[in-house]
């Protein structure tokens, strides 16, 4: 008989997937997690050319440049972040890994039957069809690096700040559905920058301040005690700076 598990966790990996999926283990004990291989750059920007045009797209990757000259000195801060909040961001001693090609694949769905779980929890994976989510009874819970409904998509804390919203600077746990980081809200975390972040420490901030509104979600999720909410802002989704706008926010924001 298969064994069955309250949770299991569907990720491409990384360090802030596996912060929240460590945070998970430590509140609810060891749980399989389903790693999927990411989508290769090309995948990825041929698809954003077809949806926002190839100037657009053209700028975006020129972007890369000035993104990774702000690398420099993060380091530090990262490893800061890391010790002071107790981050873990590999994957946890013993735990059950299963590696699949696509969230979206045969193999993945028989790995989510094959385990039963009462509630999924994903977090940075490619987005997840309609099969996948009809293979089990049991909600998909997303961690999302961003305030929903107005800052779906990639990089949210960053275009919140860029936008001149710090008040957004935060995350979104949110149950999925077909679309962009459209699913019903669930939880969001507010959390405050330091002046000394940047783009490359934006996401571990996030993660530190985020693993108790994850770990509400799946407590809730497997209690049967669910409760979306409803949020007042526009919707949008964002993808990723133009080298344009990166340039310019950083020379009138300060935020790089």
């Amino acid at each position: 008989m298969a064994n069955s598990f309250p949770i299991v966790a569907l990720t491409s990996g990384g360090p802030h997937a596996w912060i929240m999926i460590n945070a998970l283990q430590e509140r609810f004990g060891a749980f399989p997690v389903i790693v999927e291989e990411g989508e290769s750059s090309e995948v990825l920007w041929k698809r954003r050319r077809k949806m926002l045009g190839p100037l657009k797209v053209a700028s975006m990757q020129a972007a890369r440049l000035p993104i990774k000259l702000t690398k420099r000195g993060t380091h530090g801060i990262i490893e800061g972040i890391v010790a002071r909040e107790e981050l873990r961001p590999e994957p946890a001693d013993g735990t059950e890994i299963h590696n699949v090609p696509s969230v979206n694949s045969d193999i993945c769905r028989h790995l989510l039957a094959k385990f039963s779980p009462r509630a999924v929890f994903v977090v940075s994976t490619r987005m997840i069809g309609k099969k996948t989510l009809n293979s089990v009874d049991a909600p998909f819970i997303n961690y999302h690096s961003g305030i929903n409904p107005a800052y779906r998509g990639m990089f949210g804390g960053y275009f919140a700040l860029a936008n001149g919203e710090p008040e957004n600077f935060g995350a979104t746990v949110h149950l999925i559905d077909e679309g962009v980081d459209t699913g019903e809200i669930l939880y969001q975390s507010k959390v405050e920058v330091a002046p000394e972040d940047n783009f490359h420490t934006y996401l571990w901030r996030m993660a530190a301040g985020s693993r108790d509104i994850v770990i509400k979600a799946m407590d809730d999720a497997l209690n049967g005690k669910l409760a979306p909410t409803k949020v007042n802002l526009p919707s949008r989704q964002w993808f990723a700076p133009t080298l344009g706008g990166y340039v310019w926010t950083g020379l009138r924001r300060g935020v790089w």
